[in-house]
């Protein structure tokens, strides 16, 4: 019975395939989309066999955003057509009962938090900017935490994430490195972009470092967790370097913060000095800021006298979420409405609207405070199970049934959730990928440790 409905189920997402293939060819008629759809009754069926590598696919493009980091895929519609793919797996996933739905703590927290920030999108006072906001992105995001969730079961799931992880990290950080040598669309004549001529998401510096900063983690992971195997730890070296040479040519100073992080967490479990730590976590940012040439910004650099103008930019963008929130205590002035609202709440007016630049009043402002006490607790919960899973995962608490991917991935939970809180206090993601799919993950890392063996 069970294999007849599988077979079933094959059937129906291969004619679904079809259908989309032959809109798609119809709507599109370019050579490459027409090759593309012609792949997606097969990819159909390779989809509801391997449904997480599908999921995967989806972020890698959707964050990532590699369509815009290498042209040529543009075309192809490849971030349209996984999203539909993933929608449709899914949904008969789900509708066939072939996967059980992922709760927790964390997903529980997450679910209010969601629904808060949905609200707000009808109270916002751009009804325009939120909705557009919640259906381009944010809805997605809702989607996929469940979905990665109930999907990343295993080893085998982990040690697929933390590679296409760090891969399309190094893919990025060739584009971001190959960039600054050649001087293309570089910010104030020194800090890279990527895409910056068609209007990335990466075309920014500070969001380009935020990007290259998540696989990060991964790749540092996969250098020192035990057992790894030879070749994951030269693919974790390779990443691990480039992906910091790339970050340093952003020269955002959220982004450096974030390296420290990054490495602080994988240190603090080998590390018992405090102090040494604390003294190497120093030195190792001064260098990293030598090394980026920070003090040669056009902002924020040693010609800049005193409180720099671009740390009183941001402190005065702190005071205009500050007020936002006061103003709009339940729902905030709702998703991507704080530029909209920044002239009538600040003193500090130089004719255009600055960014928050921070992770946390981005959701005080345009969550309100309900949202703001539900983030935090989220956060909270996920670094607690992050922790929980790597001390449980590791070959002391394991024993026999040590799984090296496992472990590798709870480290890089830790010190990618070490990143995010950092660096996320100056860079702007509490409505982007990165700490949604650390709590994805770490619930999946913890339903696998939980699971009998």
């Amino acid at each position: 019975m069970h294999d007849a409905t599988s077979r079933g189920m094959q059937l129906l997402l291969a004619l679904a395939a079809s259908g989309l293939a032959l809109g798609a060819a119809w709507m599109v008629p370019e050579p490459a989309v027409l090759l593309a759809v012609a792949a997606l009754p097969i990819a159909g069926v390779i989809a509801f066999r391997a449904p997480f590598l599908l999921c995967l696919l989806f972020i890698l493009f959707t964050f990532f955003r590699l369509h815009e980091a290498f042209p040529a895929l543009n075309p192809l519609r490849l971030p349209q057509l996984l999203a539909l793919g993933s929608l449709a797996v899914l949904g008969g996933l789900v509708a066939f009962r072939r996967i059980p739905i992922a709760w927790s703590p964390e997903l529980k927290i997450f679910s209010w938090f969601f629904g808060i920030i949905s609200l707000g999108c009808i109270t916002a006072t751009g009804r325009d900017l939120a909705f557009q906001a919640w259906t381009d992105n944010f809805v997605k995001i809702g989607i996929m935490v469940f979905a990665i969730a109930s999907l990343a079961r295993g080893p085998r799931d982990f040690a697929l994430a933390a590679r296409a992880f760090v891969a399309a990290g190094i893919a990025v950080a060739i584009v971001a490195i190959s960039n600054r040598l050649e001087g293309i669309g570089l910010v104030e004549g020194t800090r890279v972009t990527v895409g910056r001529d068609i209007g990335s998401v990466l075309g920014d510096p500070n969001d380009l470092s935020l990007v290259l900063l998540f696989p990060l983690s991964f790749a540092v992971a996969l250098v020192v967790t035990a057992r790894t195997g030879i070749v994951a730890r030269i693919f974790g070296v390779l990443g691990t370097g480039t992906i910091i040479w790339a970050i340093l040519c952003t020269q955002s100073r959220g982004g450096l913060l974030g390296i420290v992080a990054v490495f602080g967490a994988i240190a603090a479990r080998r590390v018992k000095s405090k102090a040494l730590l604390g003294a190497a976590a120093v030195l190792a940012l001064l260098v990293l800021s030598a090394a980026a040439g920070v003090s040669g910004r056009a902002s924020g650099g040693a010609a800049e006298a005193g409180i720099d103008e671009s740390s009183m930019g941001r402190l005065e963008a702190w005071k205009a979420a500050f007020r936002m929130a006061m103003a709009h205590p339940l729902t905030g002035v709702g998703l991507k409405n704080y530029s909209a609202n920044f002239f009538f709440y600040s003193d500090y007016w130089e004719g255009f609207a600055k960014a928050v630049h921070s992770t946390w009043f981005s959701v005080l402002s345009e969550g309100g405070w309900i949202a703001f006490v539900l983030f935090i607790a989220m956060v909270w919960k996920t670094t607690r199970s992050a922790l929980r899973s790597a001390d449980l995962s590791s070959p002391e608490k394991a024993g026999e049934a040590y799984q090296p991917a496992t472990h590798a991935m709870a480290q890089a939970l830790v010190a990618g959730i070490a990143g995010f809180v950092v660096s996320g206090t100056f860079l702007t993601q509490g409505f982007t990928w990165p700490i949604y799919i650390l709590l994805a993950l770490s619930v999946g890392v913890a339903r696998s440790i939980a699971a009998p063996r």
